[in-house]
Order: structure tokens, then sequence, then C-alpha cells
């Protein structure tokens, strides 16, 4: 059965009961308008909603009988949990979201799309994800609905035929409308003198020919736009996500995914979030294609890629190697998303690098805190445990772990601290055996 076209998002939110379950993708994957539109009615008792990586303040879930459960906050989830909204995490790598979602099956799914093409086809567009497979089962289930969301501002991207054709058609759809909503303008984040001290010290670790996976932030688009104009190229991209940065290393003519292993050819990624240049590059763009984070996550996968370099962040790290990479003072800040795979996936070949990037120390209420710790101590969560750790980089230099003892560790982690814990560190350092 063709899908039910309706005229506005507040049409499509009064599809759902006021005792209601709804689950959207992570962050690009989000229906806008059609949140929005939710925030417009006050008839909720209990709307249950699964999602992660909140683009938006929806005034949705100020409501105090609409509950949040996130796989991975963001700025938004941030500031409505600390306004009294009841946003909750749920621990999870990017890869669980979907057996998560699976099993809590709400009766209504919504995700964001491009516009249906000539054979009724609607591109996932920016988000391939953990929740594909659910938008198709929702979709056959005549007990569920499935809306989509399409905007002409969301680009046509593809997937790989025949197994992953990253679409859904209107037949599969049970409630269409159309929006001129836009994706998140992700702009490209500024950065000061520590950010490129950081950047410099991890490009010394890309040679010819890597693979590149980079996360958020500064210091990976710092990286990217080194690259872009350094000697050296022949770069892949095997990536979670795809940045504004990933973007001009393809522009600069630094990509050739030639050297890959498995997907040459072609850039992979997850989900893309970035600036409007970004969406404008990808639509139609068959270089890059994107596919569920099961296989682009997959440790397996992952390794089977030539000369890896996995370029991620962290928010402290301890003497042994333990990484806190999702909370900031034992507060939920961002997610493990899919931290601990590229670190175990890109130590599984002798070529291969994992870096974490990081600055030494934070300054508190005018105090400087360092970010490598004696211990792990009562406000740090661990992401990512010691054993999947390669290099630890500061602005002060790199920390190569991969084979050191744990009394090794130690010393290479305290030589890369803020000069101003260096002997108490090394104090420590020389206790761990």
């Amino acid at each position: 059965m063709a899908a039910l076209r309706v005229q506005s998002a507040a049409e499509a939110a009064a599809f759902l009961t006021s005792t209601d379950g709804l689950a959207v993708g992570l962050g690009p994957a989000h229906p806008n308008a059609f949140l929005h539109a939710l925030g417009e009615r006050s008839d909720w008792v209990n709307l249950q909603v699964s999602g992660a990586l909140l683009t938006d303040l929806y005034a949705v879930f100020m409501q105090p009988s609409v509950h949040f459960r996130s796989g991975f906050f963001g700025p938004a989830e941030r500031m409505l949990r600390d306004a009294g909204a009841d946003i909750q995490y749920v621990p999870a790598d990017f890869r669980r979201f979907g057996p998560i979602l699976e099993a809590l099956a709400p009766r209504v799914l919504a995700t964001a799309a491009s516009a249906p093409d000539a054979d009724g086809y609607c591109s996932f567009s920016l988000h391939a994800g953990a929740t594909i497979d659910a938008f198709h089962q929702a979709g056959a289930d005549p007990n569920r609905l499935l809306i989509v969301e399409h905007s002409p501002l969301y680009p046509r991207t593809f997937g790989i035929m025949p197994d992953h054709p990253h679409r859904l058609h209107l037949d599969e759809i049970d409630v269409i409308f159309e929006s001129q909503a836009a994706p998140v303008d992700l702009a490209e984040p500024p950065f000061d003198d520590t950010d490129l001290a950081i950047a410099t010290h991890a490009v010394g670790f890309i040679s010819d020919g890597a693979t590149l996976q980079t996360g958020i932030g500064a210091i990976p688009s710092l990286i990217a736009s080194q690259l872009c104009t350094a000697p050296g190229g022949g770069y892949g991209v095997h990536s979670e996500m795809f940045t504004t940065g990933l973007m001009r290393l393809h522009q600069s003519g630094k990509v050739s995914n030639l050297n890959k292993g498995e997907f040459e050819g072609i850039s992979v990624t997850t989900f893309a979030a970035g600036t409007p240049e970004l969406y404008a590059w990808l639509d139609g763009n068959s270089e890059v294609r994107f596919l569920p984070v099961s296989i682009v996550n997959s440790t397996d996968v992952i390794s089977e890629n030539n000369n890896f370099v996995s370029i991620n962040g962290a928010t402290a790290v301890d003497l042994l190697g333990q990484v806190a990479a999702d909370t900031v003072g034992g507060r939920q800040y961002s997610g493990t998303g899919g931290h601990e795979d590229f670190l175990a996936g890109a130590g599984l070949q002798k070529d291969d690098r994992s870096l974490l990037c990081l600055r030494s120390s934070v300054m508190v209420d005018g105090v400087r805190i360092s970010r490598i710790l004696s211990n792990v101590g009562p406000h740090m969560t661990v992401t990512t445990p010691r054993h999947q750790v390669d290099t630890i980089i500061t602005e002060f230099g790199a920390a190569e772990l991969k084979g050191c003892t744990v009394h090794e560790r130690a010393v290479k982690l305290a030589g890369i601290a803020h000069p101003e814990f260096h002997e108490e560190l090394l104090e420590a350092a020389a206790n761990l055996r």
C-alpha cells in the first residue's frame, strides 16, 4: 500500500496517541519539523521516545509526561537535562543501538529522508546507523507506524547494492510529508595553538595511503586541513562519521581509496554531519557510501583496511591507560558511540594506529586541572579499557603505549602531561608495576 501523504508535520504528529512509543535515529536522522510539531501538543500522558544526539532543543521534551532515552548526548541533551527534562542516558556503543531498539519495539518510528525519486524511493540521506532494519520492520508491520519527513535540503546519498541500498520505498511508508527543514548546520569549530600542536603531532603518524577514521571537533578538522596541504596522499576513508573536513580532503585530491582492502574506490561512513556545503557536495555523490553501523564499526571490517589510522578524542586518561571519553566530572557528556570499536579494530594489524587526542589540562574556575590522572577516581567513567589503547597525544607530545609494561606506560603518559603535574604523576608512576 502506498504511503499516506499528509500536508504538514502537525498532521503527522496527530497519528501518535497520548500514550505511545516513538523512536528516531541518531542526529541527522531526526525529522525536525515532526519533532517540533510534537511539542505543539499538550495532551501527552506518557510518551516514551528513544533516539540519540538531539540536534535541536525540541520543546516536546520539556513536557513532564514525555521521556527521552538517549544513546548519545549532545549539547541539546545536556541543556534539556539541566533545565529539568527527563533525559536519560542508555549506556551502549553504536552497534548495540539496533538490538536495543528491536527489543523496545516502539509502535511509531520516524525519520528524515530525501524526497522520493521517480521510482518512489526515499534515500535515508545522512544516516544509516543502527536503525535501518528497524525502519523496514516497522514499515512491514501493520500494527506499527512508519513516518517519513522529506525535505529538498536533505541530500540523496547511496549505499552499496544489492544488500545495502540505503533507501525506503513509498510502499513501505505509512505516513509521509514534505517540510523545508534543514539538516543540522555543524560549523567547523574554532581552534587555538593548543589544538594546532596536538593536530601536528597526530599528522606525524599518518603515512601515504593510510585509511582514515576521524571523529568530531577542532582537532580532527585541523588534521584533515593539514593533510590537504601537506605532501603525500592516496588516502582512504572508513569513518563512522563523515565530516566537512573529510569532504575537504576529497576536494584536495588526496583521497583515492585505492589501498584500503575492502571497499576499495569509495569512502564509507554510517552518518554525516557538517556544513550546508557538505550536504550539497554529498547530494548524488557516489564517492561516499552509507552503510549500517554493524558493518562500518565492525572490528573485523575495520581491521581489513590497510594502514588504518583512527583519530578520536578523550576527556581524561589515567596512568594505566584507561580512557574516559563520554563523561566530564562524573556527568554524562556524550556517549560511547564507536570509540572502542575503532580502537579495537585498529589494533589488529601491525601497521595500524589508533590516536586519542586531548588537551593535557583544562582550566576550571581559574584552577588548572590535569586531564592525565594518577588513577580513575570517583569522577571518571571508563569508556575504553587500557588494553585497547595505542597512542595518547597532547600538545606536549605522543605517548605510544602499545606493547609497553604498566610502568612504562605510566612514565610515558606523565611525560605528555602539563608540566605543572609532571612531578606528582611521575611519583605515582613509580608505584605502578
